[in-house]
């Protein structure tokens, strides 16, 4: 539907765990991980264990492998496929990396409903190991938010994403998200914009720790069962608005 962009985080609320977590776990990292986890930042660390696989004799086929495994709610697939299929705009937000991300997607068959994803870029080098690498590059300067992590702040993404809108075009955001860095994006959002936090989870208890603070409408949800009716609700509630002002301008 036009007008409409859905944006989601991706760990914990795509998928129901951590993408880095079950690398970490499922390929064996886990003693080491947990041995340099106070001595490196989070993005560093993953680039870190990304080497250590190599230096393994582990491939990026291999991870690969490791991703498609990842629990994905049959609900939340559903919901990401019925809102691309009505023509949201479907966005990923995350401070996960785009190798991880994209593996699960494509197994799930959801690559080609997101128009975009923003998050740590990778690559494969020469040697043909994995390499990760933050969104913001910090040789260019700080991103100077004190909310968020020093590779990531999500809240300047959302500026740029509503800075790229034609002229005059006001688009109804629906932001879905858990993390702590999920609440400067929440910041950003306007009173006609909604946003979907996992509850119990840290978006949550930031967001109702002071509610006055987030001008968004708030809609909590903890399965995919709910984020499918959720969301869905949603998106319908904003095509009957938008179509009723079509209606009162024509």
């Amino acid at each position: 539907m036009a007008g409409i962009m859905v944006v989601f985080d991706f760990d914990r609320t795509i998928i129901d765990g951590d993408s880095d977590s079950w690398v970490v776990t499922e390929m064996g990292l886990s003693d080491l991980f947990h041995q340099l986890r106070s001595t490196l930042p989070w993005n560093s660390l993953m680039d870190r264990m990304m080497k250590e696989l190599h230096s393994q004799g582990k491939t990026a086929e291999e991870i690969a492998e490791c991703l498609k495994r990842t629990p994905l709610h049959p609900g939340i697939a559903a919901a990401i496929k019925s809102a691309y299929a009505l023509g949201c705009d479907l966005r990923i937000l995350s401070d996960a990396n785009q190798f991880f991300i994209e593996k699960i997607l494509e197994h799930h068959g959801l690559l080609g409903c997101f128009s975009k994803i923003y998050t740590n870029p990778c690559f494969i080098d020469g040697k043909g190991s994995l390499r990760i690498f933050p969104y913001h590059d910090s040789t260019l300067g700080l991103h100077g938010c004190s909310i968020c992590p020093s590779n990531l702040c999500k809240g300047l993404v959302l500026d740029l994403i509503c800075a790229s809108a034609s002229e005059g075009e006001r688009r109804n955001f629906i932001y879905l998200g858990d993390g702590k860095g999920d609440y400067c994006p929440t910041l950003k959002l306007q009173d006609c914009d909604f946003v979907m936090p996992r509850k119990n989870y840290p978006l949550w208890h930031r967001i109702f720790s002071d509610p006055a603070l987030v001008k968004a409408e708030v809609h909590e949800w903890s399965t995919g069962e709910e984020l499918e009716k959720i969301l869905l609700h949603l998106i319908n509630t904003i095509s009957t608005q938008q179509s009723i002002s079509v209606s009162i301008s024509s």
